[in-house]
């Protein structure tokens, strides 16, 4: 049966090994922490949206047990077996899972077992009672532990650099060092600007600025020269802007 716990249980251990044998990242399969993704990410505003249906491919972190269920919520612990077994034969009405969500990511807060189980059924959607998180550098559901040193250091130049939330959405970075060097690169040029009579007022308008006058027109001419950038404005501008400038 794909629900029961020994299906589950092995599906996930089988995973692991060809994680390994395949040589990838281990980290891949590891739900996702709630503490740890808030700390790299910084956590803003935050908000009760109610309830509604989930996609279970976006549940992909917990709130409090790391330890007992992977990424895709098959069980890690085999003392969760007579709660998952006693709820894959019950019929009687239960409440919606609680999630919490960050951008495209969401962590359960309560409902570890039914999630997993319908995601051992092979059903898409799950009704939760979502609370929002925003966060000041943008969370996605591909993100990994491995990635989150990376996310810091996008968190700690947004702080310095805070660009509109239509430009953060399409941010990434592997390098945490390149963060460094591009904060230290916006806050070079707003001086330089500040030094040329055209003084900024706020952090946010130095940011909007430096985007609009100094990365756009770098990413237009890389355009322009047919020079196939990167994927995203931030690697690109990386790779002919600020190293070639």
């Amino acid at each position: 049966m794909g629900d029961s716990f020994d299906s589950a249980w092995w599906r996930g251990y089988a995973a692991q090994l060809r994680a390994i044998a395949d040589a990838r990242r281990p980290d891949r399969l590891a739900i996702m922490p709630l503490d740890e993704t808030l700390k790299a990410l910084g956590k803003q505003t935050e908000l009760d949206e109610g309830v509604y249906d989930v996609p279970l491919e976006g549940i992909v972190g917990t709130v409090a047990r790391a330890g007992d269920f992977d990424r895709e919520f098959r069980p890690r612990n085999r003392a969760l077996r007579d709660r998952w077994e006693y709820l894959t034969r019950t019929t009687a009405d239960l409440p919606p899972v609680r999630l919490v969500r960050l951008s495209d990511m969401f962590f359960v807060e309560d409902g570890h077992h039914r999630v997993g189980i319908a995601r051992a059924r092979g059903t898409r959607t799950i009704r939760a009672r979502v609370r929002w998180i925003s966060t000041v550098a943008c969370a996605l559901r591909c993100l990994t532990l491995a990635d989150l040193p990376s996310k810091t250091a996008e968190r700690m130049f947004l702080e310095r650099v805070p660009l509109p939330d239509d430009v953060r959405l399409g941010l990434w970075l592997d390098d945490p060092a390149d963060w460094f060097r591009l904060a230290d690169s916006a806050e070079a040029w707003g001086f330089r600007r500040m030094l040329a009579g055209r003084p900024v007022r706020s952090r946010e308008e130095l940011a909007g600025s430096w985007w609009r006058e100094e990365v756009k027109p770098v990413l237009d001419q890389v355009r322009q020269r047919g020079l196939c950038p990167p994927p995203r404005d931030i690697q690109a501008y990386l790779s002919y802007g600020l190293d070639h400038a």
